[in-house]
């Protein structure tokens, strides 16, 4: 890691705590730990079986194979992704114990299981706390589009009206949001809300930190949540109280917890702030100083975020008080969610934030990203850090190529997971058979979660093209429609193409052996990744 600052040494900044190093704990918490602790297991059991009870061992081989059949039985009746079937089939009929424990341990995640009766508590309580704004949904009938269908399959598994008086601005960098967002947070007066993924001290946190604790001073509610993993990753299990003796109000989200918790499910993957019920921002950004390029970890950080100004930011509001209490009822809805905000000058065409929940049988998500697809007319245009796709996904991006729309992805140039990174490349040569354009960003790491269509349709948000963002992760994303800042995304698109390398045929068939042999050999994983 490198820090790339004029002013390295400089700490003009607040900081709570010492810097951290990375430690071995995130391992320790980790499928793959447990994965080798239940082969361990299984191993052991086969030597004693082997020394000490040599007479009984074809006894225990027709139990561990029934035992293996009536869990591929399960699965087959299982609500369950084909692809994860397939996966967790194999795992089991080669390794029984390892695959039947680590499938319980990841199906009924004991760690998080009051966690998630109160988030389905809180999501259906609110289910129709935010009203659809009068006429919006005819408009959008009259457009032709189909979009009132898309929002209509949104609101079955939450509350997410569509909005036509909301203003949306486009940062094409971290950088840019960065800038925009203390302006921001400078302003507030009554309330600023926080839920981020990673947070982590250095110069950005350290700056926002400043503005936070100075308002909290001047008597604005201040509340930060973050995910639970940084406990063991960026931050202390007491960060929470150091934010606290500072006029902060803070929670880590499920906190990981030795043995039940896993680092994989449940996370809360998103990035949502919100000030006043005025201004809201999302997108990729998390607040450690590589999203903005304050310190070099993967060559140049490619992100972007978007800040919503109007109606919409009632959603995001809503979206941050069902998370915040779902460990602790303590947040009262309507106290923020009564106020409207007033329609925003120079506010266009139609927005709809919505979140993604692991806890439903819907995969959000994916669903609008694949209604895009199937909706395109001319382009769908990708930026994506992973590309892990289920076969649903993958077909849904060849068919629309196939029938002749220009669909291009782009992706990094230099990973920051090896594996993930194989893995993507796994899928390089079918995509490219059905006529699907795939670039990679030379100038480091792309982190960025974009979709953009036909000069009409655009995503931003928090959602990756992998299985923890599509099936395991709590996520959120902005959805516009005739949008001003949709000619923006698409400009941002070609810009950054405009760094990349093409990937073809060729350069698939010369690939370095490692990621063709790790992809192949992980293919079967991926939906465990």
């Amino acid at each position: 890691m490198k820090d790339i600052s004029s002013h390295a040494n400089a700490e003009d900044f607040m900081r709570l705590i010492k810097p951290k190093r990375k430690n071995l704990l995130s391992l320790i918490f980790s499928r793959f730990f447990l994965f080798v602790l239940l082969m361990a297991l299984q191993v052991f059991i086969v030597i004693m079986l082997v020394e000490y009870a040599k007479d009984h061992i074809g006894n225990y081989l027709l139990l561990e194979r029934l035992f293996a059949f009536m869990m591929i039985v399960y699965l087959f009746s299982c609500p369950m992704d084909s692809s994860a079937k397939l996966t967790w089939m194999l795992i089991i009929s080669i390794v029984p114990i390892v695959g039947a424990a680590l499938l319980f341990f990841t199906q009924f995640n004991l760690g998080n299981r009051r966690v998630k009766k109160n988030i389905t508590s809180q999501i259906i309580r609110t289910k129709h706390a935010i009203p659809q704004p009068e006429g919006v949904m005819d408009e959008l009938h009259n457009e032709g589009d189909h979009t009132d269908d898309l929002v209509r399959y949104l609101c079955r598994s939450g509350c997410f009206p569509a909005y036509d008086d909301t203003k949306v601005t486009y940062f094409p960098s971290g950088e840019a949001k960065f800038e925009v967002m203390l302006r921001e947070l400078a302003k507030a007066e009554k309330y600023i809300f926080m839920e981020y993924f990673i947070i982590e001290e250095g110069y950005m946190w350290g700056k926002i930190l400043d503005v936070l604790t100075l308002k909290a001073k001047e008597g604005v509610k201040v509340r930060v949540m973050y995910d639970g993993m940084c406990e063991i990753s960026t931050l202390t299990p007491d960060y929470f109280k150091r934010l606290s003796k500072v006029g902060i109000e803070a929670k880590p989200f499920s906190p990981i917890r030795p043995f039940l918790s896993s680092h994989y499910n449940y996370r809360d993957h998103r990035k949502i702030l919100v000030i006043d019920g005025k201004v809201a921002f999302t997108g990729g950004v998390n607040l450690a100083d590589e999203y903005i390029n304050r310190i070099e970890r993967f060559g140049h950080w490619k992100d972007v975020a978007i800040m919503v100004k109007g109606g919409a930011v009632r959603s995001f509001t809503l979206m941050f008080l069902q998370m915040w209490n779902a460990h602790k009822q303590d947040a009262v809805y309507d106290e923020y969610l009564a106020y409207t905000p007033e329609a925003a000058e120079d506010a266009s065409g139609y927005v709809v934030p919505y979140c993604d929940c692991p806890l439903d049988d819907d995969k959000v998500g994916e669903a609008v990203y694949m209604d895009i697809l199937n909706r395109a007319g001319t382009y769908v245009h990708i930026m994506t850090p992973y590309l892990i796709l289920d076969g649903e996904l993958e077909t849904a991006i060849k068919y629309a190529a196939e029938r002749g729309v220009d669909v291009k992805l782009i992706l990094p140039g230099i990973p920051d997971k090896t594996v993930a990174y194989a893995l993507a490349k796994s899928h390089y040569w079918n995509l490219l058979s059905s006529g699907v354009k795939i670039y990679e960003y030379t100038p480091g790491f792309v982190h960025a979660k974009v979709f953009v269509s036909d000069d009409i349709k655009a995503v931003v948000g928090t959602i990756n093209l992998d299985y923890r963002s599509l099936y395991h992760h709590f996520e959120c994303a902005t959805y516009m429609f005739k949008t001003d800042c949709v000619e923006d995304i698409e400009k941002d698109f070609q810009q950054t193409l405009s760094q990349c390398r093409e990937i073809t045929k060729e350069i698939v068939k010369n690939e370095n052996r490692f990621y063709i042999l790790t992809g192949g050999l992980v293919r079967f994983l991926a939906p465990l990744m």
